[in-house]
C-alpha cells in the first residue's frame, strides 16, 4: 500500500461521521460520474463537437464531500465553474450539464447563453454565476443575509479559486459575513494554479488564515479526501445554524487538466509535476478506502464505471440532438415583457 491510500485504521472514518455505507458508496459514485463527465467533454471539445470546456479534474472529492455536508433540500449554492460533481451532488443531471456544453434552448442554466460551468438551476437552488472571478462571494453573502433577516434557517455555500482569494469581492463578502455573523460557508478550491500562475506567487501565507482578520474561523483541509471535506463542512453547517456565523475553508488540491482546453499548460509546469501529484488524486484513492472498508469491490466498480460511460454516452447524445435556440429567443429576459392586459 502507498502512501496515498487509506489505512486499515481509518476503514470506519465514514461511520465515525455519521455515514451510512450507502451514502459512503454514493459519494464514490459522484465523483466517478463527475470525471467521466469531465473526460468526455475534453473529448467532445478536441472532436469539434462542443466549442470549450473548463475541466475539474482532480477537484471532485472536495466538491462531494461538501455536498454530502450540506442541507440539499435547503440550503443555497453558488458554485464556481470547475465544479460539476458538486451540481451533480446537489440535483443537477449530466444532461443538464450537456445541454449546457452544447449550449441548447433546454440548458437550465442560461437557454444556451452563457459558456459551459455558468451553472445555474432554481429548482436545485444554485445561483447562477458569472464569467468575472469572484463575484460570487458578496452574492453569497446576500443570501445569507436573507436567510437571517427572514429567519429562514438556510445557509449559502460558495467556492471559489485560490487566486479569487485576492480579489475585492472576496475581502468584502468575508468582512461583511464577519460583521454580521452570516450563515455562510466559504470554501477555497486551492488547485495550485489561477490560470498559469503558481500557488507561490499568489499567496505569501494560507488563505484559511485570511479569515481571522475578519473574526471568522479558517479551516485548511486535505481535499483529496471527501471524508475530511466533509467533516469540516458539516461542522461549518452546525456553526451556521446554530447562529455563530460564517465558516472559511481552504481545500488542498491540484488542477490536474489544463485551465481549459484553450490552455498549454505544460508553458507554465513539467508533465513530472503533474504526474506526481495525480499520485494524490482522491477518487483512487476514495475507491481503496471503500474496498479496504469492505463495502465495495473491483467487480462492483467495473461495473458502476460500465453504468456511468453508458449514462454520458445517452446525455452526449440527447444534447447533441437537442434543439438550439431561436434566434428571436435572444432578446428573452433581456426587456421587460408587458402583463397582458396592461
Amino acid at each position: 500500500m502507498n502512501q496515498h491510500t487509506y489505512s486499515a485504521s481509518r476503514e470506519a472514518k465514514h461511520e465515525t461521521l455519521g455515514l451510512t455505507d450507502e451514502q459512503a458508496v454514493a459519494m464514490y459514485e459522484k465523483m466517478l460520474l463527475a470525471r467521466k463527465y469531465d473526460e468526455r467533454c475534453l473529448l467532445l471539445q478536441r472532436a469539434g463537437k462542443i466549442n470549450f470546456h473548463v475541466s475539474g479534474i482532480g477537484q471532485e472529492a472536495a466538491q462531494v464531500g461538501a455536498a454530502f455536508a450540506l442541507d440539499r433540500e435547503r440550503d443555497y449554492y453558488l458554485p464556481y465553474y470547475r465544479d460539476y460533481a458538486f451540481v451533480l451532488s446537489v440535483g443537477m443531471t449530466v444532461q443538464d450539464l450537456m445541454l449546457s456544453v452544447f449550449a441548447k434552448a433546454d440548458d437550465p442554466a442560461s437557454g444556451g447563453r452563457q459558456m459551459p460551468g455558468h451553472f445555474s438551476h432554481k429548482k436545485h437552488r444554485i445561483v447562477t454565476g458569472s464569467s468575472p472571478v469572484t463575484t460570487q462571494v458578496p452574492h453569497a453573502v446576500g443570501f445569507a443575509l436573507a436567510s437571517k433577516m427572514k429567519g429562514e434557517g438556510f445557509a449559502s455555500f460558495v467556492t471559489f479559486g485560490e487566486g479569487s482569494s485576492n480579489q475585492g469581492d472576496f475581502h468584502e463578502g468575508l468582512n461583511f459575513a464577519g460583521v454580521h455573523k452570516l450563515p455562510v460557508i466559504f470554501m477555497c478550491e486551492n488547485n495550485q494554479y489561477a490560470i498559469s500562475v503558481p500557488v507561490h506567487k499568489q499567496l505569501g501565507g494560507k488563505v484559511a488564515d485570511r479569515g481571522l482578520g475578519y473574526g471568522i474561523p479558517g479551516i485548511q483541509v486535505d481535499g483529496n479526501d471527501p471524508l475530511e471535506v466533509y467533516r469540516v463542512v458539516k461542522e461549518a453547517r452546525e456553526r451556521a445554524a446554530r447562529g455563530e456565523g460564517a465558516t472559511l475553508i481552504e481545500a488542498m488540491m491540484y488542477r490536474l487538466s489544463p485551465h481549459s482546453t484553450s490552455d498549454n499548460d505544460l508553458m507554465y509546469r513539467t508533465k513530472e509535476e503533474v504526474d506526481e501529484n495525480r499520485q494524490k488524486d482522491g477518487l483512487p484513492r476514495y475507491r481503496q478506502y471503500l474496498i479496504e472498508a469492505g463495502i465495495w469491490s473491483e467487480e462492483q466498480d467495473a461495473e458502476l464505471s460500465a453504468r456511468l460511460i453508458q449514462e454520458v454516452k445517452e446525455a452526449t447524445e440527447f444534447g447533441d440532438h437537442a434543439p438550439f435556440p431561436k434566434p428571436e429567443d435572444t432578446l428573452l429576459h433581456v426587456y421587460a415583457t408587458p402583463e397582458e392586459g396592461e
